[in-house]
């Protein structure tokens, strides 16, 4: 089972990792593109790459951040993004039988990379899914054809708990797709990311890695949360 979490704007700062090597990160395939996007993302001048990432002058230093990704230390993916759906995650309660299957099991969109796997070593970025890098160009120009073509030929049950702007990078025809609903059946926004962080925390540390979507449902009961079919490749999580 791949678990495919959003990414956050936030990230943690430091780590103990060595700089960014793309050879250490999972889907190599996808190397050509992290190489091109890195360069071009790092390269920007200041003036540049403040307008194309919409940050203000207070946030200057994400720009610095991202001159120097390729010098900076690198930490897991899983610990590196930050935010409420990772804090519902809880990783940093997790044991370490827990852990292994989290590296397993879950991976990360990303506008920079693509897709990282739990463990993989990445620095600390800015750069969200719907930038149009100059110089580049809309990111899902960029990553559409070769994402599409890694993810889709993924052999094991695919939960995609992706925001909209990283799903449209790339689609995953045979992914479940999951939505957070009332019991109503509204659409939950305000607490959304929270509740795919407790089923996403569920998933990967469950003992035995479910291969249909009736054990991921099993999961999630015994979890307390609670899973409904919306169709033969989606779920909804009714929360309230």
């Amino acid at each position: 089972m791949l678990v495919l979490l959003p990414p956050s704007e936030t990230k943690a700062d430091g780590g103990s990792g060595a700089p960014l090597d793309l050879a250490a990160l999972s889907f190599p395939e996808l190397n050509p593109v992290r190489d091109r996007l890195a360069s071009a993302l790092a390269g920007l001048d200041p003036a540049r790459a403040m307008a194309a990432l919409g940050l203000s002058e207070r946030q200057a230093d994400e720009v610095e951040r991202n001159a120097r990704l390729r010098e900076t230390p690198t930490m897991p993916a899983i610990e590196r993004y930050t935010g409420v759906l990772y804090d519902a995650l809880g990783y940093g309660s997790f044991t370490r039988a827990q852990r292994a299957r989290a590296g397993r099991r879950l991976a990360v969109a990303s506008a920079l990379f693509g897709v990282v796997r739990a463990d993989d070593p990445i620095p600390a970025y800015r750069l969200s899914g719907g930038t149009v890098l100059p110089g580049v160009g809309g990111l899902r120009g960029v990553w559409r054809a070769d994402l599409e073509k890694t993810l889709s030929a993924a052999d094991e049950l695919v939960i995609d708990l992706r925001s909209g702007p990283y799903a449209a990078l790339a689609a995953i025809p045979h992914a479940i797709t999951v939505k957070v609903v009332t019991g109503s059946g509204a659409a939950v926004s305000h607490f959304n990311k929270a509740h795919k962080g407790r089923l996403a925390a569920a998933l990967a540390c469950a003992p035995r890695e479910p291969g249909t979507v009736r054990g991921v449902v099993s999961i999630a009961a015994a979890a307390g949360l609670r899973l409904v079919p919306a169709g033969r490749t989606a779920l909804e999580l009714v929360v309230g």
